[in-house]
């Protein structure tokens, strides 16, 4: 089992950054492959980036690739994603969920989430 809570998100303006973090609790957090994904008004949740359990490997969305990195560091159990350049089409509540499995990008596929965190920006 595996707990996430998602911190670090605000109000900013467009152009602006913001760096969410995703704190894990429970065992072998390690052995987890964590993705971040968003889901605004009316919208479909999707994916924004994911970074395998060594964080040898990440991916991205097409809409924040060169925009956005992941990042995670095992020793603190938290996994980052660095936000900049952000636009106004960037704004949605943000979640960080954990797989077991190898290069997931759909919800469906990930077993843990946090509760989110919102992202609002201006323009």
């Amino acid at each position: 089992q595996v707990q996430l809570v998602e911190s670090g998100g605000g109000l900013v303006q467009a152009g602006g950054s913001l760096r969410l973090s995703c704190a894990a609790s429970g065992r072998a957090f390690s052995n987890y492959a964590i993705g971040w994904f968003r889901q605004a008004p009316g919208k479909e949740r999707e994916f924004v980036a994911r970074i395998s359990w060594s964080g040898g490997r990440t991916d991205y969305a097409d809409s924040v690739k060169g925009r956005f990195t992941i990042s995670r560091d095992n020793a603190k159990h938290t996994v980052y994603l660095q936000m900049n350049s952000l636009k106004p089409e960037d704004t949605a509540v943000y979640y960080c969920a954990a797989t077991g499995v190898a290069l997931a990008t759909t919800p469906r596929n990930y077993d843990y989430w946090g509760q989110g965190t919102q992202v609002t920006v201006s323009s």
